[in-house]
C-alpha cells in the first residue's frame, strides 16, 4: 500500500510538473480601473490554488472555535474522576516502582490501532 501512495504522488508531481513546463509563457491579468498584471501561467494558477486554500481554512475557523468551545464546556462540566490514592506498600519505595509504561487492559472492546466504531444511525 505504501508503494502505491508514493507512486500516486510521483505520478501527480510529474503531472504537476509537466504542466508547469507547458505552460510557462506570460499572461496578462487585466483589473478593475485600467490596472494591468503581467506574470507566468504557472504563478498565476499557483496563486489561484493558494487563494483558495486560504479561503477554505479561513471559512473553517468559526467552525473549529465552535468546536473547541463546546468540548471546554464539556471537559469543565464533567466531574473530576474519582480514584483512591496509591498508598506505598512495605516493599514498594514510592513512585519509582510505578514508573513503567501504561499497559492496556487484557480485552479490549475494539483493536488499539482501529477507531472506536460508530453508532449506527437512527
Amino acid at each position: 500500500m505504501r508503494t502505491l501512495n508514493w507512486l500516486w504522488r510521483g505520478l501527480l508531481f510529474f503531472v504537476l510538473f509537466a504542466f508547469a513546463l507547458n505552460n510557462q509563457h506570460v499572461v496578462e491579468l487585466k483589473w478593475f480601473m485600467g490596472y494591468r498584471w503581467q506574470a507566468p501561467m504557472v504563478f498565476i494558477a499557483l496563486g489561484t490554488f493558494a487563494l483558495g486554500c486560504v479561503t477554505g481554512v479561513l471559512a473553517m475557523v468559526p467552525s473549529w472555535w465552535k468546536h473547541r468551545r463546546e468540548a471546554r464546556n464539556r471537559a469543565l462540566i464533567l466531574p473530576a474522576p474519582v480514584g483512591k490514592p496509591f498508598t506505598p506498600g512495605p516493599f514498594d519505595s514510592g513512585p519509582a516502582t510505578r514508573s513503567g509504561p501504561p499497559t492496556l487492559p487484557a480485552e479490549l472492546p475494539f483493536p488499539p490501532d482501529m477507531p472506536a466504531p460508530r453508532k449506527p444511525a437512527k
